[in-house]
């Protein structure tokens, strides 16, 4: 019997064409940089620090669940009287399965943000953003299963591996890059509302851990849209959609979040957000089914932007998962400057 990994080896392509699909956040508005480069440095703030984490179906796979971190740094640049320019960067990482195979990304991001028309409170802005980075795969094949250690149907580790016959790379860097447009527009302070897309992958880089096949990681279209829309003195309506294409693989996010406001510091208002989404995926080479409902709930104190989700599992993985699907944490941090100007974007 041939020498060959026989457990996980499908699901991370190594032999095969497959195409994988990029890290999601079921709180994607709270991940701005990952979501779009033209978002760097949209914010009513001078600099904002972002962090994500995110853990799913550990339900069913335990100690082996997928476990996916973000963090970001971007800081906003008035350019003459209403424009301005966004510089940032962002590292994000994902583990899961027993070979511990990970992808890490580094990147760095800037964005154009030119007034359109109005002035700084109530105006449209159209944003161009482009990113550029390195990012890294990896495989840890100490605790593979190799079919030479297949004893009558049954795995025994003392029997030899076939860790040295295997002709690949298991640890590799590939180059990336990404662009985005988003058009936005403030009609006062609690009104606003925005439309982006992004193109990430332009450079299509191989992600074979073999060294006679060709993988190129696909091209992954964005398309996000959302806003806020005040429905009484202290709340407020914050609808939101992404859909994700990739390769074979949709995906589409939508719902609401409903903010009550508290108090006022600065810009950031003071509040708390309850918010019920869906996510809709497909299987390959058939159509959309919805695979979870996502509750979420989001505070906000000062310049401090907490926010909690879980993914309740509708699809029929429930049966597997018991309807557990995944918890998400973020954080945004914003740093407001001595100069004080009114609100000229969307308060994501």
């Amino acid at each position: 019997m041939r020498n060959f990994l026989f457990l996980f080896i499908a699901a991370v392509g190594l032999f095969s064409p497959l195409q994988a699909q990029d890290i999601h956040f079921s709180q994607f508005y709270a991940a701005p940089l990952n979501l779009n480069p033209a978002l760097t440095g949209v914010m009513n703030a001078n600099q904002r620090i972002s962090v994500n984490y995110r853990n799913q179906w550990a339900s069913v796979l335990r100690g082996d669940a997928f476990n996916t971190y973000n963090a970001s740094y971007d800081n906003r640049i008035a350019v003459g009287r209403y424009d301005f320019i966004g510089i940032g960067g962002s590292l994000w990482g994902d583990k899961a399965g027993s070979l511990n195979f990970s992808t890490t990304q580094l990147h760095g991001s800037f964005s154009y943000s030119k007034r359109m028309s109005g002035y700084r409170s109530s105006a449209s802005y159209l944003v161009m953003g482009f990113d550029a980075g390195v990012s890294q795969r990896g495989l840890d094949l100490a605790n593979a299963r190799w079919g030479s250690q297949n004893s009558g149907g049954v795995w025994d580790p003392t029997l030899p591996s076939g860790e040295g016959q295997f002709a690949g790379r298991n640890n590799f860097f590939y180059p990336e890059a990404a662009a985005g447009l988003m058009w936005f527009t403030t009609i006062n302070e609690h009104n606003n509302y925005y439309i982006g897309g992004a193109y990430s992958h332009i450079n299509r880089a191989n992600q074979s851990f073999t060294s006679t096949t060709y993988v190129p990681l696909a091209s992954k279209f964005t398309v996000h849209a959302g806003g806020e829309f005040e429905l009484a003195e202290r709340m407020s309506m914050l609808p939101g959609a992404v859909v994700f294409l990739q390769g074979p693989s949709k995906e589409i996010n939508f719902g609401t979040s409903f903010r009550f406001k508290l108090g006022s510091s600065r810009i950031q208002e003071e509040g708390i957000q309850f918010g019920l989404w869906s996510r809709l995926s497909n299987k390959i080479n058939s159509g959309l089914l919805i695979d979870a409902v996502i509750a979420s709930t989001r505070f906000d104190y000062n310049d401090f932007s907490i926010g909690f989700s879980y993914d309740i599992n509708v699809s029929p993985l429930s049966a597997a998962s018991n309807g557990n699907g995944g918890f998400e944490f973020s954080l945004i941090y914003k740093i407001f400057g001595p100069e004080s100007r009114d609100v000229y974007c969307p308060n994501f």
